[in-house]
């Protein structure tokens, strides 16, 4: 008795096409997901559909694309320099932009009185306008507390080491308290004197040295 085998011995090569197209999906899917890019992402999306077919649910456009933030908004210094000029704050407030991210020097008259840590009423108006855009970056925030070179002896502050870290950490604290920074994002330091942008032999000089730096880091 023969059988007549004909056309099932190759039946294992539909099978085998129907593996190749699979895995091809799998792999679109995937460079999908690891893509932000979401122009390119309709059109793996539409290039999958034609393969597998529009009522296909081996794809669904409603996928969770995780996006990595962006190192700092393009538009940020634009942002800040406009909050400056908006409020006034051009003889307090100045912008530096450098490998470590945007800083925002802030002197500590419009912050502080003199000798002292404790945040002035008026400067809770002048982080609150800070913290509107702060808030909703994704970038740490690291303040920075500094001081000129004139010797500090009070019972509060010893030294200016502890008054540039007692400015720093209260503006942080408020920050993130008042202002609902992101506490896991905040970092403090104090340098004392020892980081001036300016000379401490003259008046100007030293006022400048006096001030507390808002960084956002670049990512």
């Amino acid at each position: 008795m023969q059988f007549n085998e004909g056309g099932d011995k190759d039946r294992y090569l539909i099978t085998y096409a129907d593996l190749i197209t699979l895995l091809l999906g799998l792999f679109i899917i995937l460079y999908a997901i690891s893509n932000i890019d979401s122009h390119k992402y309709q059109k793996v999306v539409n290039a999958a559909g034609d393969i597998f077919g529009s009522k296909s649910k081996l794809i669904e456009t409603h996928i969770n694309i995780v996006k990595t933030p962006l190192p700092l908004k393009e538009n940020l210094n634009t942002q800040l320099t406009n909050l400056i000029n908006k409020y006034h704050y051009n003889n307090s407030i100045s912008l530096e932009q450098n490998s470590r991210g945007i800083i925002i020097h802030i002197l500590d008259d419009i912050l502080f009185g003199s000798g002292s840590a404790n945040l002035a009423k008026s400067s809770l108006i002048v982080l609150n306008h800070l913290a509107e855009l702060l808030k909703e970056l994704p970038n740490d925030i690291r303040i920075e507390g500094h001081t000129d070179n004139v010797p500090i002896n009070t019972a509060a502050f010893p030294s200016n080491w502890h008054l540039s870290v007692a400015r720093a950490l209260n503006t942080a604290y408020y920050l993130i308290k008042n202002e609902g920074l992101n506490a896991e994002k905040v970092s403090i330091v104090g340098y004392s004197e020892y980081k001036p942008i300016a000379s401490n032999l003259t008046i100007e000089g030293r006022a400048t040295n006096r001030r507390v730096d808002i960084i956002i880091i670049k990512k």
